[in-house]
């Protein structure tokens, strides 16, 4: 695939999506994680937009070695294809706990006046529901301390010669 829209290059494009979507993905994921009310109300729209990213950032991958073999290497920019290609696991682990969030509340902490629950005892509860916070903690902030750390790279890489002048 060329990865251009009337001759422009959609890397900037897709990368702008990706920056948006993985951090709110993340971002509700670790909120959901302590604040169940909002957790509830946002129900399937947090594992939507973390399956948005997970779709996006391959894409932001693909558009961008694509655009690497139509600039002049650099240093830089072999930095930020490094980091690029660490932030597909990341997104992937955002997207799975994001559904297992909407999962667990969804057919577990649902009262049962609303729906018909599987049985799990209290030592489970707090295991299961501990261990989501703890994912949603590392998988979060993991992601966007990397997300951070690619978006900076990407600018030095681009903008590292326009100061030179």
């Amino acid at each position: 695939m060329d990865w251009q829209f009337d001759g422009l290059p959609l890397h900037p494009l897709i990368v702008h999506l990706v920056t948006v979507a993985f951090p709110t993905a993340s971002l509700l994921v670790l909120v959901g994680a302590f604040w169940p009310a909002l957790r509830r109300r946002l129900g399937v729209i947090t594992p939507l937009i973390a399956l948005v990213s997970l779709i996006a950032v391959p894409l932001a991958t693909s558009s961008g070695e694509a655009l690497e073999e139509r600039v002049d290497s650099s240093a830089l920019l072999e930095a930020h294809t490094q980091l690029g290609d660490t932030l597909l696991p990341w997104a992937i682990a955002v997207f799975v706990v994001a559904v297992a969030q909407w999962a667990w509340q969804h057919w577990v902490l649902t009262p049962e006046a609303q729906r018909p629950r599987p049985a799990v005892r209290g030592g489970a509860r707090l295991v299961v529901g501990t261990l989501l916070i703890v994912l949603a903690v590392g998988t979060s902030v993991g992601g966007i301390v990397t997300t951070v750390r690619i978006g900076h790279s990407g600018a030095e890489a681009v903008w590292s010669d326009s100061s030179e002048g």
